[in-house]
């Protein structure tokens, strides 16, 4: 499987594991049980057309176009304004749906915050939001030494939640996604994955964290029971229940509607579950009905492919991160 392969699956995957979840975001896991996803269907929480994605979406192409020029907070929190007070990259030309975490700290930008000093860094601003977008760092700098993408994993995290949890998740996270990129498996990808972030995050001061991603790094998440998966808004738990839906399903379908059926935040879990099971199943393994549906199709498939040209035509040292 070629790069392109990888790349465009991570980024359409994330994409319509959104437009799944987004129906039934806040329904719990009994509601699901009775009545599961099993398609793309429209209406439900929002009240929106079928293939509508969500803010998890629109904050991620937000970043994807500023990574095809560079890495530039600056400008990354610019297009994060301009998607919350103009409906920038939303699918139907309206913000229906923020966190309370990311509005705070988008209004800090528009109120001239510096970008990695916007987002709140107390303990209780640890939600998914940073996570929900940051699979294009991870792609963009997957071929960075580990200091590198986890750098800027952080800096991107920064906008939004900048508190040392949100910033090891995105970085747990990019390292996965990254072991993804060279051909590993589900399994194998998890273990480099932790070992990196382990290795990492043994100094302070983030082995103040570590306490709180024992589960992850265990390497024993594959085996919990779904019982024991939370799929909550907490960072944490997001970043659980993703690994768990890949290392338990084998297609990028099952992934996705798995954690769609997880319950809760329906449309975060299975962004993030559908960013890693698209990197390794690739797009063509997205069911094609599910892709047809989305809303703004044909500019979705213009920016992920100037992304992709972007990636593709990068010198050695840009690769390594020197943008």
């Amino acid at each position: 499987m070629d790069a392109r392969e990888r790349i465009l699956g991570g980024l359409w995957g994330a994409v319509v594991g959104d437009a799944l979840g987004v129906p039934v975001e806040f329904q719990s896991r009994n509601a699901l049980l009775a009545h599961p996803v099993i398609d793309m269907r429209g209406e439900g929480t929002y009240q929106q057309p079928p293939g509508t994605w969500s803010d998890d979406t629109s904050l991620m192409l937000c970043t994807v176009e500023e990574l095809i020029e560079g890495f530039d907070t600056q400008r990354l929190g610019k297009l994060f304004v301009r998607w919350l007070n103009s409906a920038y990259w939303t699918p139907r030309g309206r913000v229906f749906d923020v966190g309370i975490t990311t509005r705070q700290a988008i209004n800090r930008l528009s109120n001239g915050a510096a970008p990695e000093q916007a987002g709140l860094d107390d303990e209780n601003s640890n939600g998914n939001g940073s996570l929900m977008r940051i699979l294009p760092v991870a792609l963009r700098f997957s071929g960075s030494s580990t200091a590198e993408i986890v750098n800027y994993a952080h800096q991107s995290s920064s906008l939004t939640h900048r508190h040392l949890r949100s910033k090891v998740a995105c970085g747990i996270y990019c390292l996965i996604a990254r072991a993804l990129m060279s051909g590993r498996g589900p399994a194998d990808a998890y273990e480099i994955g932790i070992q990196e972030s382990r290795a990492f995050y043994l100094d302070t001061p983030y082995s103040s964290e570590l306490s709180n991603f024992e589960r992850v790094l265990s390497g024993q998440v594959g085996r919990l029971p779904e019982s024991a998966v939370a799929s909550s808004g907490y960072v944490v738990h997001t970043l659980e229940a993703s690994i768990w839906c890949l290392l338990n399903t084998g297609s990028f379908r099952e992934s996705t509607l798995r954690a769609v059926n997880l319950g809760e935040d329906t449309d975060t879990t299975a962004t993030v579950t559908g960013g890693l099971a698209g990197i390794y199943y690739g797009v063509s393994s997205i069911p094609d009905e599910w892709l047809h549906q989305l809303a703004r199709r044909e500019d979705l498939g213009r920016l992920f492919e100037n992304f992709h040209q972007r990636l593709e035509s990068s010198t050695p040292d840009e690769a390594e991160g020197e943008c």
